[in-house]
């Protein structure tokens, strides 16, 4: 087999791990859950050492899995950066520090199509303005992701919060402070990425697997939360997670649209005749 094709077929498990999200319950959706999150950072890390080499993939897991836990483990023991929250322990495996232990892969499976798209998007801007803007862009996108994520875990109990009337419009079960600590653990973690950038990236061989990951995310999450998921809150957080992930996937989009355009469809440059 090809090394190309070993990111397309985790993505492609995980995508299968999570249409079967909604079909199960109880121990089988913790093992699913378990599962899609081993599947997509697993389809991440590969493609990114596939494309980007050994030195920037180590330093994507250290930075998201490394930072991400840590803030984690603080987060739980003190509610700084996220609020008074805790996780169910028993039912994603191993933890520390009542952290389980699959958390920190989340940030990397997380972060990595956010970060590939948002490079896609700022390729156009100036070497200064496309530091920032690919930072900016990132911690939109995890924003964007949180308002999936945290909702539906909550409505499956993986975690529990401490105040139930803190937040958004129909999720106010989450505090607003949980969106601010992801603002900020984002920042930290993309702020980090781009200093390393600087000096290890490198042009990929391609960023379709990485896209297709960012876009499914995107869409699949907002028609699971409004139609597949029965929670009632879900329906909120699937046009808060389309909105604001669709800041990036919109645009995202739109790059593809510019890239198969048929060259008729560009103005004609007029000669004299």
């Amino acid at each position: 087999m090809r090394p190309q094709r070993v990111p397309l077929l985790l993505a492609l498990a995980a995508l299968g791990a999570q249409i079967v999200y909604p079909l199960v319950d109880g121990g089988s959706r913790d093992a699913v859950t378990v599962a899609v999150v081993g599947l997509l950072a697993a389809a991440s890390i590969s493609h990114a050492a596939i494309n980007r080499g050994a030195a920037w993939t180590v330093s994507l897991i250290a930075v998201t899995a490394g930072v991400g836990l840590a803030s984690e483990i603080v987060g739980t023991a003190t509610g700084m950066p996220y609020g008074c929250y805790g996780y169910s322990v028993d039912r994603l495996g191993p933890a520390l520090s009542g952290v389980p232990l699959i958390v920190p892969f989340a940030w990397t499976a997380g972060f990595y199509p956010i970060w590939c798209v948002a490079t896609r998007l700022v390729r156009r801007f100036t070497p200064a303005s496309r530091r920032v803007g690919r930072v900016v862009l990132t911690v939109t996108g995890l924003l964007g992701w949180d308002l999936y994520l945290d909702p539906q875990m909550v409505a499956d109990r993986q975690w529990t919060w401490c105040v139930d009337d803190a937040g958004l419009a129909g999720i106010a079960h989450i505090p607003l402070t949980n969106y601010a600590g992801w603002i900020v653990v984002g920042l930290i973690m993309a702020t980090i990425m781009e200093v390393i950038a600087s000096r290890y990236e490198k042009p990929t061989l391609s960023d379709a697997v990485p896209y297709g990951l960012f876009l499914w995310t995107w869409l699949g999450s907002a028609l699971a939360h409004a139609v597949f998921l029965s929670a009632p809150e879900l329906r909120y957080s699937a046009m808060y997670g389309f909105v604001v992930m669709g800041i990036l996937g919109v645009w995202l989009l739109a790059t593809f649209a510019r890239r198969t355009r048929p060259v008729s469809d560009f103005p004609r440059r007029h000669t004299p005749s």
